[in-house]
């Protein structure tokens, strides 16, 4: 924030350092996370006023372990700390906005796949880049379940309704889970599907990018859906299905419905 104050984040410190103090205490917890939320506090201690509360957080942070080694950092293209950087030090774009347009244009929801195994390495690739999109305080509430079984396969993909005349087809399927666990106040149910949705558009593009084509398929919010698909996926009582999206190698001769979009005055108002 500009200009920064002296104190901020007072309401928060003590609660966010005792997270910190209980993630560097589990066995589950990331070591590239730790080690983020390590630098962070090590930044905002260095940039507030040692007094009352912040005080007390930051003599319990002392006292937690110091030394965090990360494992390698995935995204290189990243500055190298894992602390607040300067906008100039994000790497410069070289897709035109024309290149981004033939991207948007080539990714159509595509239900007629080959008959060909789709490699996990280009699935978890395209998983691992999405993530990048924007998340409320970073939370990231959403995981991927990735189905390559085919019995599997017809059986989630047919709960969705609307699937079954190409269910069949589909030679891998993610199932996009939202984590409600999250989000303590019911006033923030809603952002599971915010975050989701941007991380599963950016996975869209990423899986075009890689050759596999790829079809986002509707999940009704219906109790007795929601009820057999956590029930066959054995999901927790805080998890919710967001979509599913197929994903393969489009058949050649298979057809693409012609879908007229709107135009931006139809669909922008400029106040």
């Amino acid at each position: 924030m500009r200009p920064r104050r002296k104190v901020f984040a007072e309401g928060f410190i003590g609660e966010t350092v005792e997270c910190y103090r209980k993630a560097a205490d589990s066995p589950t917890v990331r070591n590239s996370e730790l080690k983020w939320a390590h630098d962070v506090l090590i930044e905002y201690f260095k940039a507030v006023e040692l007094n009352g509360k912040i005080k007390s957080s930051y003599e319990i942070f002392r006292k937690c372990p110091s030394e965090v080694q990360p494992e390698a950092k995935r995204n290189t293209l990243l500055p190298s700390e894992f602390k607040p950087y300067k906008h100039s030090d994000l790497p410069k774009s070289k897709i035109t906005f024309d290149e981004l347009q033939h991207l948007f244009t080539k990714r159509r929801s595509v239900r007629w796949y080959q008959e060909r195994e789709v490699e996990i390495e280009r699935v978890t690739a395209a998983i691992n880049i999405a993530s990048l999109a924007p998340s409320a305080c970073n939370r990231q509430p959403y995981r991927h379940i990735i189905i390559k079984d085919k019995e599997t396969i017809l059986a989630i993909a047919n709960l969705a309704g609307g699937t079954k005349g190409f269910s069949h087809n589909i030679p891998l399927l993610i199932v996009s889970i939202g984590d409600l666990s999250a989000y303590p106040y019911e006033r923030d149910r809603h952002l599971i599907y915010i975050d989701s949705s941007l991380a599963n558009m950016q996975l869209l593009l990423a899986l075009q990018t890689l050759g596999l084509d790829s079809c986002p398929i509707n999940w009704p919010d219906i109790r007795d859906k929601d009820e057999k698909i956590s029930k066959a996926l054995q999901l927790p009582p805080h998890e919710r299905v967001i979509m599913l999206i197929s994903t393969g190698y489009a058949l050649d001769e298979g057809e693409i419905p012609y879908s007229q979009k709107k135009y931006w005055e139809e669909i922008t108002q400029i106040i």
